[in-house]
């Protein structure tokens, strides 16, 4: 209860700060808007008077990821109710994509208050939190109205371990809230355990961005847009960006230029805030057309960097590309990297930055087959690019393997369905969440 307290009062402190990032207005980013309530838990009941299973997934990549489960467990269930949460509006504009299956709402802030009015409205069934959103008053306030709390895809990196350890006792009043925790490698499972969750509850299912299912729709823009670019051109594409990566990139693009003339750069910004800076940036040195300005005609030929400027083509601007830089890993600590399964099962070759521990364990296995390059700055990014841009063999070499491994990892989706589909016991009643 003391621990719980101080870390109340912690939240009350931050919150304001959170709150101003959240609802602050900003350009290409959609806005929480009327629905900031939704926050403090005063939600809108659902349109159906069943209990939901409740899936949460904090932002856009965690709902993209999450996606093809709820999908599958949809099909599995079709009489199900279901219920989305995300915290940021780039997730809610994510989420809605599923509304012929599922209702969005926005997940309320880890006050008790705001968590048992969101309870007492839409009496979920049992909550599945995507990869790691551990906070303390809602797993709290979910273990006392008896609703089962599952971690799904569930991470732990070394670094956030020993991060965790420095407030053990925190941890140690959440943990028995926890019903189960499907991990994405043992490597997960033990940082876990060592944390002290019980191994009863622990489990290694994989990890469900192996499962990424590439509709034809996506597929078929992609080559569409390909043509527009032009067929005979050398494509790269550095995805999700973060401030301070982009200057590395165009950087590396001038070097790039003076051996492929003809090369072009597809630049996409992880948030899209950044698209006007960016493009006033990219224009500073180069002939730049934004995606969201182009026509559907074939791009000139003098074009030097298309400003991927807008929000959920990336799978469709990557498929267009004949090789991916993933963004998120030239940062040393702050990031960690992003997906580097997508560019994968798109059959692209990979490079990616020295910071990536959000993924160490697939780009590491990667690296040992050969199928992504590792750069550390632009000297190595233009020349992994020049080279890659001049080898098809190499290409193809990288883009099977990385076939493979993805071939050799899938069906986490199947294993964490299993886990849901088993009747959960009662957290309270097996373990006494502390109050």
């Amino acid at each position: 209860m003391i621990i719980r307290f101080f870390y109340s009062v912690l939240l009350i402190i931050i919150a304001p700060v959170f709150l101003f990032g959240l609802f602050r207005k900003k350009t290409g980013k959609p806005s929480v808007g009327a629905r900031w309530k939704e926050h403090f838990g005063f939600t809108p009941p659902l349109k159906t008077m069943k209990s939901p299973i409740w899936f949460h997934a904090v932002s856009v990549g965690e709902m993209m990821a999450v996606t093809p489960l709820i999908k599958r467990y949809k099909q599995q269930h079709p009489e199900a109710a279901i219920l989305i949460t995300t915290t940021t509006p780039t997730g809610a504009e994510q989420a809605e994509k599923l509304s012929s299956i599922a209702e969005h709402r926005y997940m309320p802030l880890d006050f008790s208050f705001a968590i048992n009015q969101f309870i007492q409205t839409i009496h979920p069934s049992q909550l599945l939190i995507m990869e790691t959103e551990l906070w303390p008053n809602t797993l709290h306030t979910l273990a006392k109205h008896h609703i089962p709390v599952s971690i799904i895809n569930a991470r732990l990196s070394n670094r956030a371990c020993q991060r965790y350890k420095k407030i053990l006792p925190l941890f140690r009043v959440i943990e028995p809230c926890l019903t189960r925790v499907l991990c994405q490698t043992q490597q997960d499972e033990d940082n876990f355990a060592q944390l002290g969750v019980s191994k009863a509850k622990l489990k290694v299912t994989g990890s469900i961005k192996f499962d990424l299912q590439i509709s034809n729709d996506i597929l078929t823009k992609g080559t569409d847009l390909r043509q527009q670019l032009g067929n005979g051109r050398q494509v790269w594409i550095a995805a999700s960006t973060h401030q301070g990566e982009d200057e590395k990139i165009l950087k590396a693009h001038q070097t790039i230029i003076k051996q492929i003339p003809d090369a072009l750069l597809i630049l996409v910004p992880r948030h899209p805030e950044r698209f006007d800076d960016v493009y006033k940036l990219c224009c500073q040195s180069f002939l730049t057309k934004r995606r969201s300005l182009a026509s559907s005609g074939k791009l000139s030929r003098e074009t030097q960097v298309y400003l991927g400027d807008s929000m959920g083509e990336l799978l469709i601007l990557i498929q267009a590309s004949d090789l991916c830089l993933m963004g998120g890993s030239f940062l040393g600590n702050k990031v960690g990297g992003h997906n580097v399964l997508e560019p994968a099962t798109l059959n692209v070759p990979i490079l990616i930055g020295p910071s990536y521990f959000n993924f160490k364990d697939i780009v590491d296995n990667l690296v040992q087959r050969t199928a992504i390059n590792i750069v550390k700055n632009e000297q190595d990014i233009a020349s992994s690019v020049i080279h890659l841009m001049t080898s098809k063999n190499l290409q193809h070499t990288m883009s099977k393997n990385a076939r493979q491994f993805i071939a050799e990892n899938t069906g986490a989706i199947d294993r964490t369905l299993q886990n849901i589909n088993e009747k959960s016991e009662n957290v309270n009643e097996e373990t006494g969440c502390r109050s």
